[in-house]
Formats: C-alpha cells, structure tokens, sequence
C-alpha cells in the first residue's frame, strides 16, 4: 500500500483533508459563481476589472492578518482553531448566498447584491488566512517525517481538486443553486472539523502581537535564517503570481476573445484545477518522498512555455463578430480548441511539479514549533506578490492592453520564476555539503 493510500485512510489525515477540500470547494464555488454571473449577465461593468478587482479583494486579509493566523495557529491548539475557523465560516456563506440570491432576482444588484458578494467574499479571504497555516503546518505534528511530502502533495492535490469541483458547478449551475451549495457545504465542513484530532502547541504559549504591521515584518524576517526556507517563500510567491494572473484572465479571456459560453470559461479554470492536481501528486513520485527542489527550475521553464504555447493559440483563434457564444460542445470541436487546451493543462501540471516540493521545504526544514508562523509568512509574501500581480492584471486591463497580450507577462515571470528555483536548488545543495 503506497504512502498516500495509506494517508487517507487514517484519523489523523482523513478530517484535515476533508475538511480543507470542503473549503477550498466553497471558496472557488461562491468566487466563480459570483465572478461568471457579474460577467456574463451586468453589461455594466467591465468583466476583466471585476474579476481583477474580486480577486484583489479576497488576497487583500492573507497580508493583513497572516502574521496573527501563524502566532495563532503555533500558540493554540490548531484543532481548536480550526472549528471556531469553520463555525465562522457558516455565518459568512449565509451573507455570500443572499448575495447570490438577490442577484439572481434581480434585486438591486449593484447597490446591494454584488456589495454583499465583495464583502463574503472577503470574509471568505479572513477565513482562508487563518485556515491556511493549520492545513500544512499541522502535518510534520500527526504525520511521521517519511509521510510529509506525500501528505503535503494530497493536501495541495486535493485543493485543486476541490477548486474543479467548485469552478465546474460554478460555471454549470443557476446561481441560485450555487447559493445554497455555499451554505450547505460550510454546514458539513464544520461537522468534518470536528473530527480532527487535538495538535497542541509544541512550544511555551506567548502572548499574541496584534500589530500586524510589526508582526507581518518581524515574521518575514524570522523566515531568513533558513536561506531554503526563504528562497523557496520568494519562487512561491512569484508562482502565485502568474496563477492571479492567469486566474483574472480567463472569464473575459473565454467571453471576448474565444467568444465562449460561461461553461467554457469553467472549463478552462477546471483544467487548470485538474493539472495542478497532476502534477502535484507527479512530483512525489518523481521525487521518491525526497525534499527537494531539484526538478522545480524545469517544471516553470515548462510552465512558462507552455503559456507562450497559450498565447499564440489565441492570436490565430478566428470567431465572426457578432456571432452566438459557443457552448461546451461546439467550443470543443473547433480546431485550436485541442492545442488550446493542452497548453491550459501543461502550464498546470508543470506548475503543480513546481510548487509542491517549495512547500514541503516550509514544513521540512523548520522546527515544528515554529511551522505555522513560517506557513503565515509565506502567505504574507505571497499575498504581496498577488496582489501586485492583481493591480498590474486591472492596470493593463484599464489600460486597453488586449487581454491575449497580458499572458505574455506571465511567461516572462516563469523564467524569474526558474531564476529562483535554482538559486535554492544551489543553497539546497549547499547544505546537504556540510551535513
């Protein structure tokens, strides 16, 4: 029985998984939801901005209140944190679905149906800040050290599978039916929860600093002594931003230069969801549950490729003006539609091979005591570079750049990308010399 077979069949791994795959499947649900019909349906406002600007939005708390999720998480019981994380959860998807609803029927729908969509939405960014942390940082504390990479690329796997699940309904369902989804699915992601076995604090309990300007630096800076750790934070953070990128252009990007249905718009965000996931499990196979970050440099040079592979598929795609949206079917049997969407599902398995080990290094080579907190400094980067990549995807928007010509800047950020894979593959190198 393989490692991750055996994984999730235990207590210790089975709740947390269920648990996080239930709240990354209501985050992509509501966002898409909410981003696919403000798109397709208010001719009022720009779709490429909106979907710049909901993104922004829900990045935004991850760099507000990641420095006091990491204390948090460290100082408390995570299992304890994660309930009151999920019972919050419940309150903010009652808020999302009447969002959703009103929209639905019509009912003043920019004064009040898409204000109360952008603030769930981000409360949902709050709830994911404080979960994030606990879903990787509690794996080296219920899992053995031969278990944490695998344990770590099920957990990312099953995010992204979760995001296809979420981004299919999405794209699939009436919005009311999304509305109540987001409820329900917050109501049995409590109740999975529950299920997962106490992780106490595995150091002395200090008080919280609530600075979190003070706290968000003192974090970052803690994260340098471990040159790994660091430099794998900063490739992290500039994959996360090509995937914001990426993410806030393809709703308009299917709408207005493919000429694609909603349906297609999800299709594209699933088959990204479904290569992540690939190549998220891949490379611990590849890697043979070895640490290392040794095939990450290759997998974004690929990544960035692939994007370029993308990009020209769009430039030649030929639809007449004014003609109806291609649904699901009739996308599909378009010629480019298969080397579009081969290079869509190579920029994500090679993305996937990219990111997973860089995670694992954040969990591997810190002390248990102080994994959370590297996590929440992670998420503080990250989140920085999201959100610049988020202002600069709305800028050119509003700018007029066609949106075709903004995937170019994704590839050229793969090859920094690379750049900083290596110089950790170096330091990696490096201190296997001296051990």
């Amino acid at each position: 029985m393989t490692t991750s077979t055996s994984l999730v069949r235990q207590r210790r791994f089975l709740p947390l998984f269920a648990t996080q795959l239930l709240g990354a499947f209501n985050d992509n649900l509501f966002k898409n939801a909410m981003v696919l019909f403000v798109v397709y349906n208010v001719t009022s406002i720009s779709g490429a901005l909106f979907s710049g600007i909901a993104s922004l939005i829900f990045v935004i708390p991850f760099f507000i209140f990641s420095a006091i999720s990491g204390q948090l998480s460290d100082m408390r019981d995570k299992a304890k944190v994660i309930r009151i994380v999920k019972a919050c959860e419940i309150g903010i998807m009652l808020v999302g679905g009447a969002g959703l609803l009103l929209a639905w029927k019509g009912i003043l729908i920019s004064t009040l149906a898409i204000p109360l969509m952008l603030l769930a939405l981000f409360a949902m960014g709050v709830h994911s800040t404080f979960f994030g942390p606990i879903k990787y940082a509690i794996l080296p504390q219920h899992l053995r050290p031969e278990e944490v990479l695998a344990g770590t690329g099920l957990v990312e796997a099953g995010t992204y599978v979760a995001i296809l699940a979420g981004t299919i309904l999405a794209g699939w369902i009436p919005v009311e039916w999304a509305a109540l989804g987001v409820v329900v699915t917050a109501v049995i992601g409590y109740f999975t929860g529950l299920q997962v076995p106490p992780a106490p604090p595995q150091s002395d309990v200090e008080p919280l600093d609530f600075h979190f300007i003070r706290a968000s630096w003192d974090l970052v800076r803690n994260t340098t002594h471990d040159r790994r750790v660091f430099e794998a934070i900063i490739a992290i953070s500039f994959f996360w931003a090509v995937g914001t990128v990426l993410f806030i252009q393809f709703p308009p990007l299917a709408k207005d230069v493919l000429h694609a249905s909603k349906e297609v718009a999800s299709l594209f965000l699933v088959i990204f969801s479904v290569g992540i996931a690939i190549g998220s499990v891949s490379i611990n196979a590849l890697l043979k549950g070895k640490v290392s970050a040794r095939y990450s440099a290759p997998s974004v040079i690929f990544m960035g490729l692939f994007v370029v592979g993308f990009y020209f598929v769009c430039r030649v795609w030929s639809r007449e003006e004014g003609s109806a949206m291609l649904d699901t079917a009739h996308f599909l049997v378009q010629p480019m539609a298969i080397p579009l969407l081969g290079s869509l599902l190579g920029i994500a398995i090679s993305g996937g091979m990219f990111v997973v080990p860089l995670y694992a290094f954040l969990t591997t080579f810190v002390d248990k005591s102080q994994t959370a907190r590297t996590i929440a400094a992670n998420n503080i980067v990250n989140s920085g570079a999201m959100v610049i990549g988020a202002i600069v995807a709305i800028g050119l928007s509003a700018a007029g750049l066609p949106l075709q010509e903004q995937l170019l800047l994704s590839a050229v950020m793969c090859l920094f990308s690379a750049w900083l894979a290596t110089l950790l593959y170096r330091s990696e190198r490096a201190a296997e010399a001296l051990s």
